[in-house]
């Protein structure tokens, strides 16, 4: 790294490589109804956009009911985007998946911690949604995205978009 703390060009050279071998995606969230739903839907979305929709793009959580609905919030804000989640059902994380996903992406600490302690071996392609990316804009208390469940509905959109944002950041890299 150089005094700044930017990657050195042999560092950026190799992470690029590793995006570019990516072709599933799994994001981690408590209870899939709301985040991971959200970062599924807006990368599923982008990478239709970008013709990359041969990228697996799934979601679950760490202590999902499986078979629910996502949250009345949820699907009304993506509606808003023009995604219908309507249709999608919860999911609990299994080992499959993580053993399956190419790059998972969590919402907090504590669900990567959840997913590590499932599958040790996933370190390497276990990341925190904001960590992979390195930007605390969105959020200065840390790499954790904004949790909107029980809140009222602009608190779901303030979610939403600091998922769209970080997402934008790595989505042409994939």
């Amino acid at each position: 790294r150089d005094p700044e703390g930017r990657p050195d060009k042999l560092e950026a050279i190799t992470e690029g490589a590793r995006l570019n071998m990516i072709r599933s995606v799994l994001f981690v969230c408590t209870g899939n109804s709301c985040r991971s739903v959200m970062a599924e839907a807006i990368l599923r979305m982008r990478a239709y956009e970008l013709g990359k929709d041969y990228i697996d793009v799934r979601s679950a959580g760490v202590r999902a009911l499986s078979g629910l609905p996502s949250s009345d919030e949820t699907i009304e804000v993506m509606k808003e985007e023009g995604v219908d989640v309507s249709d999608y059902r919860t999911k609990n994380v299994t080992v499959d998946m993580i053993k399956k996903a190419d790059l998972i992406l969590t919402m907090e600490p504590t669900h990567k911690d959840e997913i590590l302690a499932l599958v040790p071996e996933a370190k390497s392609k276990t990341y925190l949604l904001k960590e992979y990316g390195a930007s605390a804009k969105f959020n200065p208390k840390g790499f954790s995205v904004h949790d909107p469940i029980g809140k009222p509905i602009d608190e779901y959109r303030i979610t939403r978009d600091e998922i769209k944002a970080e997402i934008a950041r790595f989505v042409k890299e994939l």
